[in-house]
């Protein structure tokens, strides 16, 4: 059984940053590409950025670029976003999960429980 755990989030002005972080067992990490999602309030889940299995190769939403960095760590099985000039609108729970590959959104696995990040103006 995978078990996916989120942490890092919290409550920030607009033009912080945060580092979250994602803990990965039950699957050989290393194996897998990853991503993190965000579901902003009465929204649907949406992708923001990818990372391969070597982290040669990243990508992101276009609305994130510039500002989030995700990065992975294979031998701590962790997979982290570091999200700088934070936005209103980046508030969202953000998750993290594998995906089929470095260009498609499908996620592999079923949800952690995730983890908050509100940003206030």
């Amino acid at each position: 059984q995978v078990q996916l755990v989120e942490s890092g989030g919290g409550l920030v002005q607009a033009g912080g940053s945060l580092r979250l972080s994602c803990v990965i067992s039950g699957r050989t990490f290393s194996n897998y590409v990853m991503g993190w999602f965000r579901q902003a309030p009465g929204k649907e889940r949406d992708f923001v950025a990818g990372i391969n299995r070597s982290a040669g190769t990243t990508r992101y939403v276009d609305s994130v670029k510039g500002r989030f960095t995700i990065s992975r760590d294979n031998a701590k099985n962790t997979v982290y976003l570091q999200i700088n000039s934070l936005k209103p609108e980046d508030t969202a729970v953000y998750y993290c999960n594998a995906l089929t590959y470095i260009d498609r959104d499908t996620k592999l696995w079923d949800w952690g429980q995730g983890t908050q990040v509100t940003v206030s103006s």
